[in-house]
């Protein structure tokens, strides 16, 4: 178990004033006057990482942290399964298991030929085969997509295209009579073949969502993430509206019925469900819910919304008891979601999540790592030998080398590696959003290169040289400290023994989507651009107390 006097012994050895012990404490103090929310203590689980689970019956939100956004929820018996929108990393739609709804474990990734960003996928069940809907867009094509199994855990089929070019947001449903249908954004559905592989006949409209006042704060109408549950004799739809992020008080979770599933539906006169009411909340742009009924019998609601102070964390997984109401809707029971609730059932200590670190002796792609926009054949430029990951060096800059991700959930963490190149290649490590929004430190053979705000600046071999001539530089171990959105980078030239501070500390709080779009988040990333090859060894993640 990752302890926090370790943190704070290792970080000052390291020269980080403002995370020393001393310094710690003081900074503690002052920003709990300005954060209402700095005293939140979270469970540690693998290498200190944020979990929902304290370890007293209870957990606090949100049960995946960092960015898992979209969830699609599926009750299968006594088991629970989940994913999530993968955007633009492969292998993508990693599914994921609980029996209590706090702690989850991977099961696989389920998509693993790229058919553009991924957008919010349906996970469903049907006369014993395991279906998921996928919306994914390249630049010139656009559609929704289905993957199918006969085990959750695969092997998943190859994606089959649906045809549909002009909506996102599949939600599957079963009609009375059996028939299945698909709804989509904008109060759409159309028809599913028997099978499940194919559509019938034309898309239809058959629900005007429910529209806020005029002089509401959100970022846009745009319905979309129906969600279709059956209970007593109503059908009942849960739609998002008002924008997955833009201003926080914007996302909002509201509710239709109908006897029918083909409608006419009703909306909730107590609509919205749930919203951010102001941006002093803990929990922002709440919204993509699915209602569902617990292992202990009574409803829950999963959705996803962004940390105060930390879009860069992207959208994460937020759990929420509800109650049936006397005329049949329902009542969330979570408030603001910033203090701890009653687990659904205490199954006693349980694993949750996944180890970053990785030494590079078994095969993480697909459960840690991504690739970030990838090309057809992007595993083919890796290989793990002798504890080492391979990297065939690919395009001229993080920008277009499809960068190596994982995710991290954690407000404070820190990250290394052991860096070699081959004389034309580049490489280091990142805090990556995309191919316009990206900081971190790399190295070729002239020297350092410094990465900020998605541009680079070559800065000779140390930090005292700025732009002294360069020397070849062809190994070294990097580290980088995200610390609530500060970061601060080290070199070591002996593997750690001994370290240098860079001398640019960059801020990196406006690194998410409302400023550079694409509903991403910063992630921990490798790269490799330019000729030949480049070598990662022992990386390291842990997270830092918060």
């Amino acid at each position: 178990m990752f302890d926090r006097r370790d943190s704070l012994k290792a970080l000052a050895s390291i020269g980080l004033a403002p995370l020393g012990a001393k310094a710690f404490a003081q900074g503690s103090a002052a920003s709990s006057s300005l954060d209402p929310y700095a005293a939140m203590q979270w469970g540690k689980g693998f290498e200190g990482q944020r979990k929902a689970d304290l370890g007293d019956g209870t957990f606090l939100n949100p049960v995946f942290a960092g960015d898992h956004p979209d969830p699609t929820i599926l009750k299968d018996g006594k088991d629970y399964y989940l994913t999530f929108s993968s955007f633009d990393a492969y292998p993508g739609i990693v599914i994921w298991h609980s029996r209590d709804l706090v702690n989850w474990r991977p099961v696989t990734a389920a998509l693993k030929t790229p058919i553009g960003s991924v957008w919010a996928p349906e996970l469903a069940k049907h006369k014993g085969r395991y279906y998921c809907y996928i919306p994914a867009r390249f630049p010139d094509k656009r559609s929704i997509y289905v993957i199918h199994a006969d085990k959750i855990e695969g092997p998943w089929s190859e994606p089959i295209d649906l045809h549909l070019p002009d909506h996102i947001d599949p939600g599957h449903a079963v009609g009375a009579d059996g028939t299945r249908w698909m709804f989509l954004s904008g109060g759409d559905r159309v028809k599913l073949a028997p099978d499940g592989l194919s559509t019938v006949g034309a898309v239809e409209h058959v629900y005007d969502p429910w529209h806020y006042p005029e002089d509401w704060v959100v970022e846009g109408f745009s319905p979309e993430g129906p969600k279709i549950m059956k209970r007593g004799a109503w059908f009942y739809m849960i739609t998002a509206v008002g924008g997955t992020a833009g201003p926080p008080t914007g996302h909002m979770v509201i509710m239709a019925r109908s006897k029918s599933i083909d409608g006419p539906w009703e909306n909730d006169p107590a609509n919205p469900v749930v919203k951010t009411q102001s941006a002093r909340e803990k929990w922002w742009s709440r919204g993509h819910a699915t209602i569902f009924e617990g292992p202990d019998q009574k409803w829950w609601m999963i959705y996803h919304g962004y940390e105060n102070g930390y879009w860069t964390l992207g959208r994460q997984t937020l759990l929420e008891p509800i109650t049936w109401t006397a005329d049949g809707w329902v009542k969330p029971l979570g408030g603001d979601l910033s203090k701890p609730l009653a687990k659904p059932v205490d199954l006693g200590p349980q694993p949750h999540g996944i180890a970053l670190s990785d030494d590079f002796s078994t095969d993480k792609f697909g459960i840690q790592w991504s690739f970030y926009d990838p090309g057809a054949n992007e595993m083919a430029r890796v290989r793990r030998e002798g504890g080492v990951l391979h990297v065939k060096a690919k395009g001229n800059s993080p920008a277009d080398c499809a960068p190596i991700t994982c995710l991290a959930g954690d407000q404070a963490y820190q990250m290394e590696a052991d860096v070699e190149i081959d004389a034309g290649a580049e490489a280091g490590l990142l805090l990556f959003y995309n191919r316009r929004l990206y900081a971190g430190l790399g190295f070729n053979a002239k020297g350092l290169v410094m990465n900020r705000y998605g541009l680079q600046r070559p800065r000779g071999t140390s930090p005292g040289q700025r732009d002294a001539a360069a020397e070849p530089v062809r190994a070294m171990r990097i580290r980088l400290t995200n610390d609530r959105n500060i970061l601060t980078i080290h070199t070591s030239a002996d593997k750690g023994a001994t370290w240098r501070k860079f001398d640019v500390q960059m801020e990196v709080s406006g690194y998410h989507h409302n400023v550079a779009y694409d509903f991403l988040s910063l992630r921990p990333a490798l790269y490799a651009s330019g000729n030949g090859e480049a070598r990662f060894a022992n990386f390291t993640y842990r997270a830092l107390p918060s």
